[in-house]
């Protein structure tokens, strides 16, 4: 089976694929072919600088793809952009090309280059100096830039690559050391913008108006330009992010070769409990062939720990099955030296390895040569995600395969049930929310430190920072004011205490006991769920076991922990609406949407063993109750739905269809399930309704239960598509149990969730014929 499956690749390679029928091979529950599309090219700019001409006829380009020539068409007018073509479609030429020429016919100019990775920013440093033909000065300014090499950097670049940390803590708060950049600083470039979403999306965004603001004290106004992968929202999202108005350049004109898109879904080992034999084991027989019939591949997983797991098993198998290819294989991950980084994507690149093993940490656009195949192990959390990891093979006309190897969890389930919701859906819709609260007010203090706060900053921050500022005044936050304008107050520089992936001030360190390091923070909101005495926490793919949790002191104490166990925590919760923003009226559903405390206290965990999840004990905590503020939506089930003997079932079935709803809104908002917290409850003391809260699970909200507000009916479609079509009995992970359910999934009524949701979407479409349609719209 697989070795007939890594024939594909060879020349007959959708012919052969034939022979892979579903009836013969269950494992494939959907296989299609994506036709090939032929590149369209326009003339190079007629005054391109001549360094630049002979620099690309050295690499053999004489023409650009349409879109390469709409965003220099674009970014000569003098506008910002934002650039979202398919991957290996030639992106970063969007924006090198007019950066460069602009510096080499202005000499002192300064171009700064925004990479969510350094491995990116390594990659992209290859590519831009040999295109400048060396003429122009390229440094990065990263985490693993020496000292004597900052200062260089500082003084003599033209194009400095860095990321958002390092501007936020590094340049902004020290901007005097930086004034001759910052003075001719004309570009800002933003590659991978998609992954600035959630709260560091929220962080990002705030950062870069500081960042605009600061230049505008120097007399400049850079202009931005954008590169994304494809996503529904790429002009707001890069208006949001910028704060500026952004035109897209959106028609992809790069060729792709024809692409085999095979799902495949592991057999079922326990039909009782439905679930299915590890993706895993399954991918490391797939990958095994691969490389053993010479396919360059490369194996996507969601996690480090994973990744180096599935390396193992790969190799354990290619050593018995194909010694000679046993080393041809190498895990890569985030962890590694950038020398260890470089050795590995060398070697992918002049056909030394065969395949890799990674995390995401190669799903954005390094170049690492040509690929044959993508093999997708688990969902890697949005669709658009996806799409952009089966576009690292085959890059312009090659032909190639991508795989996606489904597991237990409930949204992969149901694309494994339903594929053309994962093959023809739209992709996601990026969040994020500048203004968040518990954020933005941290970087006004920042700003304010970097220069007093005046009125006139509304340019950059938006309408009402008066307020906004005179309240963090008032509550002694960081500012004081002084006539009609805020200053700093304290010592340090407050953006040294901003964390640009926590929307939370308030955090826990989390200490290694042995050698006394700081491995990780948690947000004070979130903490006691995941480093409460006893928890066994995951770090970097290591696993440690929490030995003391000092409250006072917002400090976590871990060591190495080595035993076949994890933790699951349980906790009782409460919600308080707070504010709603809006609200419809949907048949008897009465939707809402806004803000709301909620408030959670753990009071237990249990051990259970790894693979097999039994129950290994039960102990009991006396932890503080957590409480924060965040966004939600809301709604009713009328009581006049149901028979007074169904009563009973009623908490069951609101339960399950949280689960249900909640497993399936990241096909609406780019999230991870972890973003997303839940509560149902038979009798709301504010609502005195059934009621359902789905609500954004950091503090101030970045816009994901906005997003299920908007899709609501598709939403409510998908999870009784999600639960009814499961084929388990009485609920399972592939439906609506979840492994991070507070309350150890009980109770719940699946038989009945599906019952509640038939009956209410006949009375929301016979209340209004346009929820009909828009029901069975697709």
């Amino acid at each position: 089976m697989y070795h007939l499956l890594a024939r594909l690749m060879r020349p007959r390679v959708y012919m052969l694929f034939d022979l892979l029928s579903q009836e013969r091979h269950p494992e494939i529950s959907t296989e299609t072919v994506l036709p090939a599309r032929a590149g369209r090219t326009a003339p190079l700019p007629s005054d391109l600088h001549p360094v630049l001409v002979d620099s690309l006829g050295m690499q053999g380009v004489s023409s650009l793809w349409v879109h390469q020539r709409a965003a220099w068409d674009v970014a000569q007018r003098g506008e910002h952009l934002i650039v979202t073509t398919g991957t290996a479609s030639g992106k970063s030429m969007c924006f090198n090309l007019p950066v460069l020429h602009d510096l080499l016919n202005n000499r002192s100019g300064r171009a700064l280059y925004l990479y969510p990775t350094k491995a990116l920013t390594a990659d992209q440093v290859r590519r831009i100096r040999p295109l400048g033909g060396g003429e122009v000065e390229v440094a990065v300014y990263d985490g693993d830039t020496p000292p004597d090499a900052r200062r260089q950097a500082r003084e003599r670049a033209r194009i400095l690559l860095t990321n958002p940390d390092m501007i936020s803590m590094g340049m902004l708060p020290h901007h005097d050391r930086w004034g001759d950049f910052f003075y001719n600083l004309r570009w800002v470039v933003i590659d991978e913008a998609h992954v600035y979403r959630g709260v560091f999306g929220s962080h990002v965004a705030n950062v870069l108006r500081r960042l605009r603001r600061v230049a505008e004290l120097y007399g400049s106004r850079p202009q931005f330009i954008l590169a994304s992968a494809t996503i529904g929202n790429a002009p707001a999202h890069a208006a949001t992010l910028t704060g500026l108005e952004v035109e897209p350049v959106q028609d992809d004109g790069a060729p792709l070769g024809r692409r085999k898109l095979v799902l495949w879904n592991p057999p079922i080992v326990d039909e009782a409990l439905n679930l299915r034999k590890s993706n895993s084991g399954e991918a490391a027989e797939i990958l095994a062939e691969l490389i053993g019939n010479e396919v360059r591949t490369i194996c996507f997983t969601r996690s480090r720990k994973g990744a180096e797991l599935l390396f193992q098993y790969t190799k354990d198998k290619l050593e018995e099955k194909f010694p000679r290819q046993a080393e041809r294989l190498s895990p890569y991950r985030a962890g590694y030296t950038p020398e260890q980084r470089r050795k590995i994507e060398g070697q992918l690149m002049s056909g030394e390895l065969l395949a890799v093993v990674s995390t995401n940490a190669l799903e954005l656009g390094i170049d690492i040569g040509k690929l044959d195949a993508v093999l997708t192990v688990g969902y890697p959390g949005t669709v658009a995600s996806l799409w952009q990891q089966w576009g690292r093979a085959g890059r312009g006309k090659g032909e190639s395969l991508g795989i996606f190897v489904a597991g237990n969890d409930a949204l992969e389930q149901f694309f494994m049930r339903r594929p053309r919701e994962l093959l023809e859906r739209d992709v996601e819709v990026a969040t994020t929310d500048f203004a968040n609260p518990y954020i933005f007010g941290r970087h006004l203090v920042a700003a304010a430190y970097e220069a007093p706060l005046v009125p006139e900053d509304e340019a950059y921050f938006g309408p009402g920072i008066r307020e906004i500022a005179d309240r963090l005044a008032r509550e002694g936050a960081g500012l004081t004011r002084s006539g009609n304008s805020w200053l700093v107050t304290g010592d340090g520089y407050p953006a040294g205490d901003i964390s640009l992936r926590s929307s939370s001030a308030d955090q826990f360190a989390i200490v290694d006991e042995e050698t006394g390091d700081i491995i990780g923070t948690q947000e004070a909101e979130s903490a006691f769920s995941t480093v409460h005495p006893q928890a066994v926490y995951l770090h970097r793919g290591e696993s440690y076991l929490v030995t003391d949790l000092d409250v006072d002191a917002r400090v976590v104490l871990v060591r190495r922990f080595y035993d076949a166990y994890y933790t699951q925590p349980k906790s009782e919760s409460t919600t308080e609406i707070l504010r709603e923003e809006n609200r419809v009226q949907l048949g008897p559903i009465r939707l809402h949407f806004g803000n709301i405390a909620v408030s959670r206290q753990v009071i237990a965990f249990q051990k259970k063993r790894l693979g097999s999840d039994e129950v290994l004990g039960t102990e009991e905590l006396d932890l503080p109750v957590q409480h924060f503020v965040t966004e939600s939506l809301w709604f009713t089930v009328p009581l006049e739905l149901l028979e007074e003997a169904e009563l009973p079932r009623l908490p069951g079935a609101l339960h399950a269809i949280e689960h249900g709803m909640i497993s399936l809104l990241p096909l609406l908002a780019m999230c991870d399930r972890t973003d997303i917290g839940g509560l149902s409850t038979p009798l709301h003391p504010q609502t005195e309704m059934p009621t359902i809260f789905v609500h954004d699970g950091h503090p101030g909200g970045v816009g994901i239960a906005r997003r299920g507000y908007a899709g609501f009916l598709r939403w409510l479609r998908d999870t009784i598509a999600l639960i009814e079509n499961c084929p388990c009995e009485s609920g399972c992970p592939s439906c609506i149990q979840s492994p991070k359910c507070g309350n150890w999934n009980d109770p719940l009524d699946k038989e009945f969730s599906v019952e509640l949701l038939r009956r209410t979407l006949v009375e929301v479409t016979a209340a209004d014929p346009a929820a009909k349609t828009e029901m069975t719209a697709r």
